[in-house]
């Protein structure tokens, strides 16, 4: 489905664009340079997963990390999202981490989503 191009969507965009890592909602909000309410941004971020454009990552602190999706095939709907993520628990960093996992299910069990996160310090923050 094509959507339009707003004023929000391309400043949450932009914010998720240039950050180095994956960002909250409060993180998202502090780079905006306009007033947009809480119900907007979250809207535009769940398109953005809808769409193939972000992924979600849910923190072991309860809230919800959002990264842009740079290794999915959007043309095929292929999304690669099964890889651990890292919240560093003493400066709040939410990252990929580069290593794909595989889990083994049970027999009559399939996969469709998976969310894995290891927490503890970041290489700057040991």
């Amino acid at each position: 489905m094509k959507r339009r191009n707003t004023q929000p969507k391309l400043e949450i965009l932009s914010a998720l664009k240039s950050a180095s890592s994956a960002l909250s909602h409060e993180m998202i909000q502090a780079e905006l340079t306009t007033n947009m309410d809480r119900a907007t941004i979250y809207r535009v971020l769940n398109r953005f997963c809808e769409d193939g454009r972000a992924h979600k990552i849910v923190g072991d602190d309860g809230r919800q990390y959002f990264a842009l999706c740079l290794n999915c095939d959007q043309q095929k709907q292929q999304h690669k999202h099964n890889h651990f993520h890292f919240r560093c628990v003493a400066c709040g960093k939410v990252e990929c981490l580069k290593s794909e996992i595989n889990v083994t299910l049970p027999d009559g069990y399939i996969s469709e989503s998976f969310n894995g996160l290891v927490s503890g310090h970041c290489k700057s923050c040991a």
